[in-house]
C-alpha cells in the first residue's frame, strides 16, 4: 500500500459482485458491486478515488478497469467472489428479485485503516459484509461516512434469495453514519413508511444528517430539515442495476464542493447517464455538465 499516506477525495468499500442480470431484453453478465459503481461515479466528477474491495483472483480484471479510470485499488483476494443474480420481472425498475450463491466474505478494520479520504462510501451487498467494528475504525478518521442501507437489511434466505429483514442493530450503526442511502423499497422495509418524505424523516431520526432516497423517477434528498428533489432523465433505461450506488457515489463526490441543493443536480445527472447502459458510468465529464445545463437549471457554483 504505497499510497497509504495519501488522502483521497472519496474511498469506496464493498465486495465485488459477479452479476447475472435477467430482464425482458434477456440475460447478461456484468462486473458489479456497489463499491465499483460508486467509485466510477465519483471519478466521473473528477474526484481522486480509492476503491477497497474483496474478490477472487479470477475476477481481477475489474481492478484493471478501475485503475484505467484513475482509481487506486486496495484489494483482498478471497476464495470466491460474491455471485449475484438480479431478476427484473416487470418494467418497474424498483421491482426485482436478488439471489446470492456465494460471497467474498467480511471486512476487518485493518482493511480500511491505512486508507484516508475526505469521505467514505460503504456499499455492501448483504448484512455481515461490513461489521460494526469497521464503522468504529472509520469514525476515528476525519471523514464523512456514507452508507447504503441495502447491505444491512438484506440477508440470504434458504433458497439463496435475498430477503429484507428487521435490523436490530440499526441504531448502533446509524449513529455513526452521516449520509444514508436507500431506494423506496428498502426505505419502506426499514421504516414501514410508503411515502418518500415520511420515510426520509424516519431514517433521519436514526442519526444520519442527510438521507438519499432513490425511486424509479428520481432522487430525494433530506438535509437539515429540508427536502430537495430531482428527476432522472435517461434517454433510454437500460442499466437499472447500480442506480443507487451511482447516485450515492456521485452525491458524496458533489457534496465535497456543493451544498445539498446543488449536489443533487450532479448526482441526478450522473445517475441518468449511467442508466443508459449496463455497468458503471463510462461517460465524459463534459457530458455530465451538458446534462446538468439542459435538465437541471444549469450549474450554480458556490461563491
Amino acid at each position: 500500500m504505497s499510497d497509504q499516506h495519501k488522502r483521497y477525495d472519496i474511498a469506496t468499500v464493498g465486495n465485488y459482485t459477479k452479476d447475472t442480470i435477467v430482464n425482458a431484453a434477456g440475460t447478461m453478465y456484468a462486473d458489479g458491486g456497489g463499491f465499483n459503481y460508486a467509485a466510477r461515479a465519483a471519478a466521473s466528477l473528477g474526484c481522486d478515488v480509492a476503491a477497497i474491495t474483496r474478490l477472487a483472483s479470477e475476477d481481477s480484471h475489474v481492478l484493471d478497469v478501475l485503475r484505467e479510470n484513475g482509481i487506486t485499488v486496495f484489494a483482498t483476494e478471497t476464495p470466491a467472489s460474491t455471485l449475484m443474480r438480479l431478476e427484473y420481472p416487470t418494467d418497474n425498475p424498483d421491482e426485482r428479485i436478488l439471489k446470492t450463491a456465494s460471497t467474498a466474505g467480511t471486512y476487518t478494520p485493518e482493511e480500511v485503516r491505512a486508507v484516508d479520504a475526505k469521505a467514505f462510501v460503504i456499499s455492501p451487498s448483504i448484512r455481515g459484509e461490513v461489521p460494526f467494528e469497521v464503522f468504529e475504525e472509520l469514525r476515528l478518521k476525519d471523514t464523512t461516512i456514507g452508507a447504503d442501507i441495502q447491505g444491512f437489511i438484506r440477508i440470504i434466505g434458504p433458497d439463496t434469495r435475498l430477503l429484507h429483514t428487521e435490523w436490530p442493530e440499526r441504531h448502533q450503526y446509524l449513529a455513526l453514519v452521516d449520509v444514508l442511502k436507500a431506494d423506496i423499497v428498502e426505505a419502506e422495509s426499514l421504516t414501514g413508511e410508503t411515502d418518500l418524505r415520511s420515510a426520509a424523516r424516519a431514517m433521519a431520526a436514526f442519526g444520519p444528517r442527510e438521507i438519499v432516497l432513490t425511486h424509479r423517477n428520481g432522487v430525494l434528498i433530506h438535509a437539515d430539515g429540508q427536502f430537495f428533489e430531482a428527476e432522472f432523465h435517461p434517454v433510454e433505461l437500460v442499466g437499472r442495476s447500480g442506480r443507487g450506488d451511482t447516485c450515492l457515489g456521485s452525491y458524496m463526490a458533489a457534496r465535497l464542493k456543493y451544498p445539498p441543493a446543488e449536489a443533487i443536480r450532479w448526482s441526478a445527472a450522473v445517475t441518468s447517464l449511467k442508466m443508459e447502459a449496463n455497468g458503471p458510468i463510462a461517460r465524459d465529464y463534459q457530458e455530465i455538465v451538458d446534462l446538468v445545463e439542459r435538465k437541471y437549471n444549469g450549474i450554480r457554483v458556490m461563491s
